[in-house]
């Protein structure tokens, strides 16, 4: 390089340096053109600059100011807006201000979870044939999908977002007619424990207490590592005297694991967009710590989310485990017709049951405004193929639940039960308009049981909005339960709406 050339390099160097030096102001990753601002609520956004530096945001007919403060961050709160037409945010402060073109302001979800949410909708499109026309069908101006920026939903971008978080969110930005921004963070093969910060879950009462009677202190990396180095010289031992009286080794203790580290990296950078809600789609890796069951993480999970976003209990969905496993009302539906083929009742009920993973899981919807998509009716699998059926089923929860729409979200749920001689009288919510049972066979699908424990078949018939179930084999009846397998094909109610109840037992 010459002389000159060398010279004009370095004037071209420093003259930038220098600018930015004397207080260049961004915007955080989660602003650009195209994106969808969450209406009847104040809209958080920030950024950074030099110290010191004041900012101005513009927006519609809103102004606001922020100063950078030690550190260099800035941030500023949109007052609640509606929506509208189409507009531009304007970001001064620097040299040159930032121009976010194309801003609309509507509803925002945020999907997350592990496979089953991660599943590009191009890949299941294959087969899945509502989906394949849904990706076909665009573009949709008014379904805006963030990756590494905002983008309208078109062939350029569907194939490659989560197929469950687009086949619920067109469905319901057609239903609301406003825009729908969708953000997604998802990996699979992750337990929920990965999923939120180790402050989060020091933080959490319940798990704390299951951490304590395990022996594992705080759950905190020290502790779970004393933990485990004990648990592995203790397995040692019992490998080694094992080998040789020549049985099988125990299962060697799991190491722990890294908490935080995908909340940190997928969902803390969207920490505070404003947004509606959430729709979580995983389980079936667990919690990754042994001492706290899936509904005990959730509940640390979800009130960790909400106090970061300090947007109150948010909205929380999340995809019922274990997937699939029932029969459907209708198979010819484009929803449920992945559904199992409905059978006849097993001779006898299961001693093991099965039923806890189903209660587990079912029980997270306790958690303070959290609703569960049901799923026995969509389709079996680790990783269902019938996505838009998923989406579809997550876009009526969150019409009913989070949007209070007059659409039943649930199937018919456990309410009650009473004894009444020799048979058990079953009151249950969400029974819409009437229980239900499908055309031309016997309700099935329930068992009593006596003071022994020991459950049998039950008889069973709608009476309203109660099922009442007896068996002559138990003529004292003080327990009942029903669907308790990991799949029951052959348990038959659903309500008018044509939605499965779900499982439960009295005890």
């Amino acid at each position: 390089m010459n002389a000159a050339r060398f010279t004009a390099v370095c004037v071209m160097f420093v003259a930038v340096f220098a600018g930015f030096a004397a207080g260049a102001v961004t915007v955080d990753k989660m602003f650009s053109d195209h994106m969808v601002l969450q209406r009847d609520m104040p809209v958080p956004v920030w950024g950074a600059a030099k110290p010191g530096e004041k900012i101005t945001v513009a927006f519609r007919d809103q102004t606001k100011q922020a100063q950078a403060d030690k550190d260099g961050k800035w941030a500023v709160r949109l007052d609640a807006m509606k929506v509208g037409r189409p507009g531009k945010m304007t970001v001064s402060g620097g040299a040159q201000p930032i121009v976010f073109d194309d801003v609309v302001v509507g509803e925002v979800w945020l999907g997350s979870g592990q496979s089953n949410m991660a599943g590009g909708a191009g890949g299941y499109a294959r087969n899945d044939t509502v989906l394949a026309a849904m990706v076909a069908g665009g573009p949709y101006p008014n379904l805006r999908l963030f990756r590494n920026g905002w983008k309208q939903a078109d062939a350029g971008t569907i194939g490659s977002f989560s197929a469950i978080l687009f086949s619920f969110g067109l469905p319901l930005q057609k239903a609301l007619d406003v825009p729908v921004g969708l953000v997604v963070g998802a990996v699979g093969g992750t337990p929920s424990g990965r999923w939120l910060s180790p402050e989060m879950l020091a933080a959490d009462e319940a798990s704390q207490a299951l951490l304590t009677k395990a022996g594992l202190g705080s759950g905190d990396k020290a502790a779970q590592q004393a933990a485990y180095d004990k648990a592995l010289a203790e397995w040692q031992k019992a490998a080694a005297l094992a080998k040789k009286q020549g049985k099988r080794a125990p299962r060697r203790p799991r190491r722990p694991f890294k908490a935080g580290d995908l909340y940190a990296a997928h969902v803390r950078p969207v920490v505070p967009y404003a947004i509606r809600g959430v729709l979580w789609d995983q389980g079936e890796s667990g919690t990754a710590i042994a001492a706290i069951d899936q509904y005990t993480m959730m509940g640390a999970l979800i009130g960790g989310w909400r106090k970061a976003w300090g947007q109150g209990d948010f909205p929380f969905l999340y995809v019922q485990k274990n997937s699939g496993g029932g029969c459907a009302w209708d198979v010819s539906d484009p929803v449920t017709c992945k559904a199992d083929k409905f059978v006849p009742q097993p001779a006898k009920p299961n001693a093991a049951g099965g039923g806890a993973y189903r209660e587990l899981h079912i029980r997270i919807m306790g958690h303070p405004n959290t609703a569960m998509v049901s799923a026995s009716d969509l389709g079996p699998g680790v990783h269902p193929v019938n996505k838009s059926g998923y989406g579809a089923r997550a876009c009526r929860v969150a019409l009913g639940f989070a949007y209070g729409k007059d659409v039943e979200y649930y199937g018919p749920v456990y309410d009650s039960h009473s004894v009444e001689g020799k048979a058990i009288r079953v009151k249950y919510k969400h029974a819409a308009d009437g229980l239900a049972v499908l055309a031309g066979q016997k309700l099935q699908g329930f068992e009593v049981a006596g003071a022994d424990g020991a459950y049998q078949w039950a008889d069973a018939k709608i009476d309203g909005q109660c099922v009442v179930v007896s068996s002559d084999k138990v003529p004292a009846p003080e327990n009942v339960r029903y669907g308790w397998a990991r799949s029951h094909p052959w348990a038959n109610l659903f309500n008018s709406a044509h939605l499965p109840a779900l499982t439960f037992r009295t005890k």
